[in-house]
């Protein structure tokens, strides 16, 4: 969906010993068929190539932009490797659905959001496929609509780019095993075709967290004197575990008490949380060059999908019986709480869990015309495209009990009754012109202007009304951007720029925002009221500097204002909640990097402050806790401190590296204001507690052994201190004291607000060979 074209990216020639700590060379642009060298780009570019997506430097791409890239951070909310929930400047690209997007993503032009709820699938993508890897930021316009935060461009080989048979092979803790191989060919007259294949399957570090993977990339092409065409074919399947949070401490009347977290780290709240992905995508590329100066390029492509899901959760009404009924009963088997209606003799009887299942289908098509033209001093380009997705999602409830293991079972006299759904379609047209304008040698003047029309159609459908009329939402706007770079006599280049974008309601966020009908995120649609769409303006200045050969400095100071932001706000129920726009809000901070190459040595440091806040005052649900906003106060989950630093040694054969990750506390989702339960009218305020998660840093240790030109083993450790840490906090009630289910009929129960966290992985080992045939 939302295709933006191709990225043209010149890399430099990579040799074996090229580490994840060089200075990778990138022109790019979102324009189609178009390059613009990178001195005169308004924005800092970040990027990596083939070396650093070894598994001897990252475990897969999201890591890889966790580990490398400077001001992405990642919160393992799912704990799964392939399910993470990154952020670069603030700005999401997760596999969650309800987490509210802001970064795009783009495969060779294609932009892989799911079309549903804006989602990253990260396990489709073809990883032995990938040849480089691009992170820009802001909201520039020419990626499309729902780019606010930044853009992830995703290169791939062909027969020319990468002939011959290469592969690596990997395995690891928690039984890690890994293959990922291509083999390129390119043929007389232009002909090249290539094809890439990888498996994953391990058992995970956490109880019940097995998941396994795999992917086919395929692509197949023609390059001549002035016509250039590809036709690619990628499929991916997966099956996934992921078992989120785990209760780290209570908060009850007597004071704190611990929680499942801190007797064991690798337990599971609830289970099974399984994911089951699959997805086709075709894309067909063609570039035309009609003289030097003008180029054509048009792209299409279609994608289909499915995604089945299957949770196990607390009972709604068993949740609900252990908070009216938390005092127990007295002797005669009366209720101690005057609320609690639910006699004692009948508690037994009373569904202990559920497991609630989805099925989404989906499928997407677009299309996409560039023209570019160099005319003097002017690059121009200018172009139109059109992207629609169509979406059939549907959820069920299934009654069912709660085992000592904590996992949910159902009850074999239970149906699976449906519970709520969605069939619906969008539709983008969007039109842009750009040109970059060479003032003088040192001076370059970038301005674009793209307008976006983004059509929704839903209809909703309940268990109790069937389905609901059809409701049409459209959203239409011009998002305008300007930027200027110049170079100094010292070799400084220094810049700046301006841009808007937006992004409309996907929807999800559509069909669950009425806060009089709360849904099951992801899963209830209840209600369709118009919520409007984000407008996301970015400032940036920033500077550039390469002194000597293979060294290089960059910073970049920026702020993000975002209009009508669209978050998740959770009603007095943990599983239930609804969408809605939220005023105003802010991210604003520095990137600073550097890279040094001297003989034998490479280093590398990045460091970013992240200052992201609420700019408007109103309301923030989140569970029983409603949070008073106002200007200033802290969004959830996002560390302002985040250091990288790297040191390589090589000599010969042998490469040894060290790795450090230092990020600060993240605030606690439900904890803004500096509380774990609400204040009563007229109550004084209880004192301050902020229960985020703790700052940490990680050391990792690699080495590389190249056996031959064209073999080489590598091993990796992980966190090697084994630093227990939390990546996410959030608040809610806990039904697991000291890890079994509360049963306020046998005796009564401490409850109150509980801290869970995200935990983060401990010690890994992982070794593996590459060749290259």
């Amino acid at each position: 969906m939302l295709c933006a074209g191709t990225i043209g990216i010149a890399q430099a020639d990579e040799a074996p010993q090229v580490s994840w700590l060089d200075r990778i060379e990138v022109t790019a642009t979102p324009i189609p068929g178009t390059t613009i060298d990178a001195a005169q780009l308004p924005y800092m570019v970040q990027s990596a190539t083939t070396a650093a997506l070894s598994r001897g430097r990252s475990n897969n791409l999201s890591d890889l932009l966790q580990r490398r890239f400077v001001g992405v951070d990642g919160n393992d909310v799912q704990g799964s490797a392939f399910q993470n929930d990154l952020t670069f400047h603030g700005f999401r690209a997760s596999a969650l659905p309800g987490a509210s997007q802001g970064v795009s993503v783009y495969l060779d032009g294609v932009r892989v959001n799911e079309p549903f709820a804006d989602i990253v699938s990260w396990d489709m993508l073809p990883e032995s496929a990938i040849t480089a890897v691009t992170l820009m930021p802001g909201s520039n316009p020419l990626f499309g609509p729902n780019t606010l935060g930044g853009a992830v461009v995703l290169s791939t080989a062909s027969g020319l780019t990468a002939p011959g048979l290469q592969g690596e092979l990997t395995i690891g803790s928690g039984a890690r095993k890994r293959l990922d191989a291509s083999y390129g060919v390119a043929g007389g007259d232009g002909w090249h075709g290539f094809i890439a294949v990888t498996g994953f399957d391990e058992n995970g570090w956490r109880d019940a967290s097995e998941g396994r993977l795999g992917t086919l990339f395929g692509k197949v092409g023609r390059q001549g004197d002035d016509t250039d065409w590809s036709l690619s074919l990628l499929h991916g399947r997966s099956r996934l575990i992921g078992n989120g949070l785990l209760p780290d401490t209570r908060y009850t009347d007597e004071g704190p008490e611990p929680g499942l977290y801190r007797a064991d780290r690798r337990a599971v709240y609830t289970s099974p949380d399984l994911t089951r992905n699959r997805t086709t995508l075709l894309t067909a590329q063609l570039d035309h060059r009609f003289d030097a100066d003008t180029a054509l390029h048009a792209l299409a492509y279609s994608r289909v999908g499915r995604r089945d899901t299957v949770n196990g959760d607390i009972g709604e009404d068993y949740e609900a019986f252990v908070e009216e009924c938390a005092s127990g009963y007295a002797a005669d088997g009366s209720a101690l709480d005057a609320e609690c209606e639910v006699a004692r003799a009948d508690a037994a009887a009373l569904h202990t869990g559920a497991l609630n299942t989805t099925q989404m289908r989906q499928q997407a098509q677009g299309l996409a015309l560039n023209l570019s033209k160099q005319w003097g001093a002017h690059a121009l380009s200018a172009g139109v495209t059109f992207d629609r997705g169509h979406v059939r999602y549907r959820q069920f409830a299934r009654d069912g009990w709660v085992q000592p293991d904590r996992s949910v079972v159902a009850d074999p006299d239970a149906e699976r009754a449906f519970f709520s759904g969605v069939r619906g379609s969008t539709k983008t047209l969007g039109a842009f012109v750009a040109d970059t304008w060479e003032l003088d040698a040192a001076t370059h003047l970038t301005a674009a202007v793209r307008w976006n029309r983004v059509v929704v159609d839903n209809i909703l459908s309940t268990a109790e009304d069937g389905d609901r009329p059809r409701e049409r939402f459209v959203y239409a706007k011009a998002n305008p951007s300007l930027g200027l770079t110049h170079r100094l006599e010292s070799g400084l280049t220094v810049y700046g720029s301006v841009a808007q974008n937006t992004r409309a309601p996907t929807a999800i966020e559509l069909g669950c925002a009425d806060p009089t009908q709360p849904c099951r995120l992801p899963t209830g649609l209840q209600a369709d009221p118009r919520l409007e769409q984000i407008v996301s303006r970015t400032y940036e200045l920033g500077a550039r500097w390469s002194p000597w050969a293979d060294s290089n400095a960059t910073v970049l100071v920026y702020r993000a204002d975002n209009r009508d932001d669209i978050l998740f706000l959770r009603a007095p129920d943990t599983q239930l909640g609804y969408f809605d726009n939220v005023g105003r809000t802010r991210y604003q901070g520095i990137d600073a990097a550097l890279h040094l190459r001297s003989g034998d040595w490479q280093w590398s440091a990045g460091y970013s402050y992240l200052d992201a806040t609420y700019r408007s005052s109103g309301e923030l649900l989140s569970g029983e806790r409603v949070i008073a906003l106002r200007p200033g106060l802290r969004i959830a989950a996002l560390p302002r401190h985040n250091l990288k630093l790297g040191v390589e040694w090589q000599r010969d054969a042998l490469t040894l590296g060290m790795g450090l990750r230092a990020v600060s506390g993240r605030v606690a989702s439900g904890n803004e204001d500096g509380q774990v339960d609400n204040v009563e009218e007229g109550e004084a305020a209880p004192e301050r507690i902020d229960i985020g998660t703790a700052g940490y840093a990680l050391v990792d240790l690699q080495a590389r052994w190249a056996i031959t030109a064209r073999v080489s083993l590598f091993a990796r450790i992980d966190n090697v201190f084994d630093r227990q840490y939390a990546t996410y906090a959030a608040v809610a009630e806990d039904v697991f004291p000291d890890g079994e289910l509360a049963r306020p009929q046998q005796s009564p129960v401490e409850t109150g607000p509980a801290r869970f966290l995200a935990p983060g992985v401990p010690r890994q080992y992982l070794i593996g060979v590459r060749w290259a045939l």
